[in-house]
This record gives structure tokens, sequence and C-alpha cells, in this order.
């Protein structure tokens, strides 16, 4: 049966490339662990912020692409789960508990619960259908937070101060802040790796070909999708503990359907179904729009045009385009 299912499942690019699931990975999170050091040894401080960030829409966007590149499920509403735990540590923090003991397993429950209520309703639709529902409960999360008044409604709510560890301000450092969420990454990553290499996995790629046939073979292709979009919520609520605790701030626009899109954009930009294009989709994708807004305040009128244009002509990606480029010269 588990060999059924791997063959109906299609290869990804890692699965035609080996090595390229293990070299790529340690070469991105080689960097991103000296980039401290090499940042504070040439006064670019700054880049720690950059970089923080960067690695917070990572972890969703690979969240995402488990849900987009495994499983085929196209969802609109994924930042509702990032909003739904910056808010976890936002209210609180509001009330005096600051703890990351609490404020994280919060985080992590709330959006594992939106995401199991929501799921259920949202994976007995298909195609359009499933699209269109996740956004309109991403939506309905949105309009929520805004209505918020006592939590700063459509102005957002400040946070007097990072979370604590065990009341130890750990995060307050820039630096120590970075590994944290460099860690968090590191660990996300590995969940999902895990889940799409184990028989797990081999059931979400077999019916994203072919659903009917995996349900001929005894698999309940609805409960294997329902866990993935559960666990896809909770690691969505990670980034958003992250970003709440790195911004100090939360914001109903966290939860915007823009910020799904852009979600979407990332693991296409990167490469769908291969979760280490999709820390370097969020990484081209922050990166390029934080250089080209210090170029020319209409930066959006370059940006729009030139993701459609990578989208659409670079087969796989930038992950897709690399290899292919490399196919070429090595003159297969």
């Amino acid at each position: 049966m588990v060999r059924a299912t791997a063959a109906v499942a299609t290869p990804s690019t890692q699965s035609r490339h080996p090595r390229a699931g293990v070299v790529v990975p340690a070469i991105i999170f080689g960097l991103l662990a000296l980039l401290p050091p090499a940042a504070l040894a040439t006064a670019h401080g700054y880049l720690l912020d950059l970089f923080t960030r960067v690695m917070i829409f990572s972890i969703a966007a690979c969240a995402l692409d488990l849900l987009l590149g495994y499983a085929a499920l196209v969802t609109f509403g994924q930042a509702a789960f990032i909003g739904l735990g910056a808010y976890a540590v936002g209210i609180l923090a509001s009330h005096g508990i600051g703890d990351a003991l609490i404020a994280l397993p919060a985080a992590l429950a709330v959006a594992a619960l939106f995401a199991l209520v929501t799921g259920i309703v949202c994976l007995r639709t298909k195609g359009v259908y499933f699209i269109m529902i996740t956004l309109a409960f991403g939506q309905m999360t949105f309009f929520t937070a805004s209505a918020l008044a006592p939590y700063g409604g459509d102005d957002g709510l400040t946070i007097a101060s990072r979370s604590t560890i065990a009341g130890m301000p750990l995060l307050d450092s820039p630096l120590s802040f970075y590994y944290v969420a460099l860690a968090c990454l590191l660990g996300a990553f590995l969940l999902c790796r895990m889940l799409v290499v184990s028989r797990f996995g081999r059931v979400l790629r077999g019916a994203k070909e072919n659903p009917v046939r995996m349900t001929t073979l005894g698999f309940e292709v609805y409960r294997f999708q329902l866990v993935a979009y559960v666990i896809a919520g909770m690691i969505s609520g990670l980034a958003g503990f992250l970003l709440a605790n790195a911004t100090e701030f939360v914001s109903p626009a966290y939860m915007s359907w823009q910020r799904s899109g852009e979600l979407i954009i990332m693991v296409l930009l990167g490469g769908m179904g291969t979760l280490y294009g999709a820390i370097i989709g969020a990484a081209a994708y922050l990166l390029t729009e934080e250089w080209l807004s210090g170029v020319t305040e209409h930066w959006r009128v370059i940006f729009g045009p030139a993701l459609v244009l990578i989208v659409v002509l670079a087969r796989g990606g930038l992950i897709g385009a690399i290899a292919e480029v490399a196919r070429r010269w090595r003159g297969d």
C-alpha cells in the first residue's frame, strides 16, 4: 500500500535532485547562522532585524508550502493564523502576562483550534470553493480584530516589551532574538521535512495527484488533509508569536488577504514543493522589497511586474531556474 502511495506522487525538484534537498538547506542555515558575526563586524547591525523578519515569514511560507506544494490546498487565509498567534501575545501582554512559556503555547493553541474548526468546513470543498471559503474565514478574523476596541481596533495594539522566558528578558537582545528565530525556523523546516518524507507525506502527495485512487487504497484523505491544515496553522501561529515580539506591535493588517497573497507569492517565487524554496522565496521577496523601496517611492510599479514575470517564466520558481541553468551548464 505504501509503495502504491509513493508511485502515485509526482517527483518534486528535491526528489529529482536528492542532494539538493540536503545541500541547499545546509547552505541556507549555515549562512543564516554566520550572518550576525559578519553584520556586527561590518557595522551593519540593521541586517539582524531585516533577516529576523525574513526568517519569521520563512516559517509561515514553509507552513504554506506544506499545504500548497504537497497537498494542493490553495488557501488565501494563511495570514489569519499569523495574526491569531500575534494577537495571543498582544492580548496576554496587555493583561500583564508576558512570559513566553504561557504566550507561545497560547499562540499555538489558538491557531491550531481555529485551523481545526475552519478546516473541518473548508476541506469539504474543493478547487475555487476552497479558495473562497478560506478567504472568507481569513477576512472574518481580520474584521473581528478590527472590532476589538479594547485591544486597539483598527489602530492595532502596542506591546510594552518582548516576552520573557521564565521571567528572564532573553529576547530583548537583537542577537539572541535572531538566533531564537533561526532555531524556530530550523525546527519548523525539519518538522515539515519529516512529515513530507513520511508515510503521511506520501498520502498527501498521492491525494494531490489522484484522491479517488488514494481513497480506494483505504486512506481517508480528508483526515490527512485536516491534520496537515492544523499543523500548518500551528506553524504560522509560531510565526505570529515571533512577529509580535519582533515588532512589539500587533495589527489587524497581519491577517489581511493581501498578506496571504504575499505568502503564496513567496512560495511560488522560491519553488513550490521543496520547503527550502519557501525560505529562498521569502528572502528574495522581502530583500527585493527592501532594496526597491530605498530606490524609489514607486517601487511597487517595478516590483509587481517583475514578480509576475519570474513566476510565469521561471518554471519551478528560483529553485527550478537555478536547476535548469545547472543542467544546461553540464550539457545534459
